[in-house]
This record gives structure tokens, sequence and C-alpha cells, in this order.
């Protein structure tokens, strides 16, 4: 998300990111489905991250500057569902965030991702330029 935008280094990375994504969404339903009734909710977060990346990719793979808003709000919900789902199953484990209480584990990512998106939206160039554009 980083890099500059255009052929090259962008798109590679989103592609290994997609790809990924589907690596860890299928890894996500397995682990589920061992323990369905305690990880449902795992189920349902990979569900909803993946959906959003292949959302956000049938979009930028469209090439209209008038999806830019779309690629870029989906791929930022995918990985702000995956990192909930990863905080909620291993926050509990993990140093700082198992002094949590289980809500901020559900709504940190949330709260930290979408102002992000939100200021992205707002100030990034290209997304500036895409909303001139008739």
């Amino acid at each position: 998300m980083f890099s500059i935008k255009g052929p090259g280094r962008h798109p590679s990375a989103g592609a290994g990111y997609f790809w990924s994504l589907l690596v860890a969404c299928l890894t996500m339903a397995a682990l589920s489905m061992l323990r369905w009734p305690e990880d449902t909710h795992l189920f349902v977060l990979g569900i909803l991250s993946f959906g959003a990346g292949v959302i956000g990719r049938m979009a930028r793979r469209r090439h209209s500057p008038g999806l830019l808003p779309v690629h870029v709000t989906a791929m930022a919900v995918s990985y702000i569902v995956l990192l909930t789902a990863f905080y909620v199953d291993n926050g509990p484990h993990l140093p700082l965030w198992r002094s949590l209480p289980t809500l901020a584990l559900w709504l940190l990512p949330s709260l930290v991702g979408f102002p992000i998106l939100a200021w992205t939206l707002r100030r990034h160039p290209l997304l500036r330029r895409s909303r001139a554009l008739p």
C-alpha cells in the first residue's frame, strides 16, 4: 500500500496480498471447522475479509478511474477484518493484548483502520484526481 502506484511493484504486491489472503482464509475455514461452535466467528471474518479482497481486486482490474475508491476501500476493509480476526483469535495469548477486554480486540483494528482509510480517501492525490474526472 505504500509503494508507488502504477505498473510494477504495487500490482505485484497486491497480487501477493490477494493470494496470501486466500491461503489465510482457507486456513481460517479449516481451523474453524475443527472447533466449529467456538470458532464460528473466525469463519465469518475470513469470508468477509476474502470477499472484500475479491471486490477490491475486481474493482482495480476493470481499470476504471471511478472504481479506484472502491478498490482502496475494499482492500483496506479486507486488511482491517483480517487484523480483527487475528487479534480476536490470538489476542488473549499476546502480552499486551491479553490485558484488554474482549470488546477491545474486536474494535481496535477498526478504530485505527477506518480513520486512516477516511484520511486516505480524502487526501490521496490519485483518489482526488479520480474524483475530478468526468
